[in-house]
C-alpha cells in the first residue's frame, strides 16, 4: 500500500517517515510487509489509507501535477484526507483524528458483533430503507439493520447486528437483489458507531482548525461542506452513525463541479464506482506514479 510512491518520490516517503514518527510505530513496514490481517484492521488501515493517499498527493505535486483544484471529496475515511488536502487542518492532526477513529471504531466494532453487507441490483434509497424495515420488523428490538453507503445507483452497503445481516441476504435475495456479506469488522456507519462517535466529537475539538481554502464534499448531506470548522466537525461526527452519500456526492459533482477528476492512492474502488454513478466524467487513477 503507497509503496510505489515511496520508491518513486522523496516527497512521497517524507509522508511515510512523518507518520511513522507521529505514530510512533513501523507504519510503512506494516503497509508494505504486512501482515495483511493486521493491516486490515480497521483502526491501522485508517491511517495506513490516510498516509498512503497523501503521499501521492504529495507525489503527484512534487512531479508539477496538481498544482490548483477546486474541490475535494473522499468516501468515509477518505473526507478526513478530502479535508487536509484542501488545507483544513494538518497532516500530523488528520493523522491522529484518523489513528482514534479507527480505534474508537475497532472498539465499537468489538462491543456489539456486527458486520455489513453489500447490495447490489437496481438498488435505491426507498427500496433499501423498505428491506432495511422488513428485516427490523421481524427481529427483537435489540437488533439493527440500516443503509450504510450509497455507493452507486448498482450497489448499496448495509450494516448492522449478524442476526440482521443474515436475515438480510434472505430477504434482498428474495427482492431479485444480489447480497454479499463482508469481511469487515463491525457495522460501520450505524448507531452501533455511537461510542465511537462520542469519542470522535472531544478529539475534533482539540484540533487546529482553519476554513477549508476549496470545497469540500460531505458525505452526510451529498453537497458541500458549509466553511465554517464548528459545522464541518459536527458532519465528521454524524458521519459514523449516518450512511454515506456517495452516489449523491458524485452526483453533484457532475452536475456543479466540471473538469478533471483524479483519484488518489490506494487503489482504484472510486473510479469504478464514478463509471456507474456518471458515465461521462473520466476519471484518472493515481494508485501508482505514471511516467
Amino acid at each position: 500500500m503507497g509503496k510505489a510512491w515511496h520508491d518513486a518520490m522523496p516527497e512521497s516517503k517524507a509522508v511515510f517517515d512523518e507518520a511513522n514518527d507521529v505514530l510512533g510505530f513501523d507504519l510503512t513496514k506494516l503497509c508494505f510487509e504486512g501482515p495483511a490481517e493486521d493491516l486490515n484492521r480497521t483502526d491501522n488501515a485508517q491511517v495506513a489509507i490516510y498516509t498512503a493517499s497523501v503521499a501521492c498527493f504529495r507525489g503527484l505535486q512534487a512531479k508539477g501535477d496538481l498544482q490548483t483544484f477546486t474541490a475535494t471529496a473522499g468516501l468515509s475515511l477518505g473526507e478526513f484526507t478530502a479535508l487536509h488536502l484542501a488545507g483544513a487542518y494538518s497532516f500530523a492532526d488528520g493523522l491522529k483524528l484518523v489513528r482514534l477513529r479507527g480505534e474508537a471504531m475497532q472498539a465499537a466494532a468489538e462491543a456489539t458483533p456486527s458486520s455489513m453487507v453489500a447490495i447490489t441490483g437496481e438498488v435505491n434509497e426507498a427500496n433499501i430503507e423498505v428491506l432495511c424495515d422488513q428485516v427490523n420488523d421481524a427481529l427483537p428490538k435489540e437488533a439493527v439493520m440500516v443503509p450504510a453507503n450509497y455507493n452507486s445507483p448498482m450497489q448499496v452497503v448495509v450494516s448492522g447486528t449478524l442476526d440482521a445481516c443474515e436475515l438480510m441476504v434472505t430477504h434482498a435475495t428474495a427482492a431479485g437483489l444480489r447480497a454479499t456479506p463482508l469481511s469487515v469488522a463491525g457495522a460501520f456507519h450505524s448507531p452501533i458507531m455511537q461510542p465511537a462517535a462520542v469519542q470522535l466529537q472531544q478529539a475534533l475539538s482539540k484540533v487546529a482548525w482553519s476554513e477549508p481554502k476549496v470545497a469540500v464534499l460531505s458525505n452526510v448531506t451529498g453537497e458541500p461542506h458549509v466553511q465554517n470548522p464548528s459545522l464541518i466537525q459536527k458532519r465528521l461526527v454524524e458521519q459514523l452513525t449516518s450512511p454515506v452519500r456517495w452516489t449523491q456526492s458524485m452526483q453533484y459533482a457532475a452536475k456543479h463541479l466540471p473538469g478533471r477528476y483524479v483519484e488518489l492512492a490506494p487503489g482504484k474502488v472510486l473510479s469504478g464506482l464514478m463509471r456507474r454513478i456518471e458515465k461521462s466524467i473520466r476519471v484518472e487513477n493515481f494508485d501508482s506514479p505514471k511516467d
